[in-house]
């Protein structure tokens, strides 16, 4: 069985933003409940010099549209990081998951051998396409997913392991 750079991004990156989706959902019904704004939890974060939720939200699709773009060849869009309220933040989801549907597997065929050069440490470091999405972009995304899934937990949104992993 042969497993593609298509079979580790784009159907993971759907399901978890998905899945992120849900878990934002659940915050704002518990928001409701307990009588406060969902802003309280968009500007939570679990440390003083963490970034907050709407932080960790902007970055995991920021990851996301990094990862798919630059193995496929295509121009990364630049999406102004601007959203304060869950309903922005949802939007921004929904557009990453609108590029995510765009991608087809030919698109991404052969993206494991493609030259990529991220600025690391204010310096420019070339990879292959197989190191950046090992050791950079699927850490990252999932890092950001999981410190915001954290992070309204810890606001007391009833979530689980369940809720994240869908």
């Amino acid at each position: 069985m042969t497993i593609s750079v298509y079979d580790v991004t784009v159907p993971v990156f759907t399901r978890m933003l998905t899945n992120l989706l849900a878990i934002m959902d659940k915050a704002e019904a518990s928001a409701a409940e307990r009588k406060f704004d969902t802003k309280v939890l968009s500007d939570m974060r679990l440390s003083p010099d963490m970034i907050p939720f709407r932080g960790q939200v902007m970055i995991a699709t920021d990851h996301v549209k990094g990862c798919v773009c630059r193995l496929s060849g295509r121009e990364i869009p630049s999406w102004p990081d601007t959203e304060h309220s869950f309903d922005e933040l949802r939007a921004r989801i929904r557009k990453a998951l609108d590029l995510l549907a765009t991608i087809q597997p030919e698109d991404l065929a052969g993206g494991e051998s493609r030259e990529v050069t991220l600025k690391l440490g204010g310096q420019d470091v070339t990879m292959p396409g197989l190191t950046y999405l090992t050791e950079r972009a699927l850490p990252n995304f999932f890092f950001h997913v999981t410190t915001a899934y954290a992070i309204l937990r810890h606001g007391g949104v009833p979530v689980g392991k369940r809720d994240y992993i869908g």
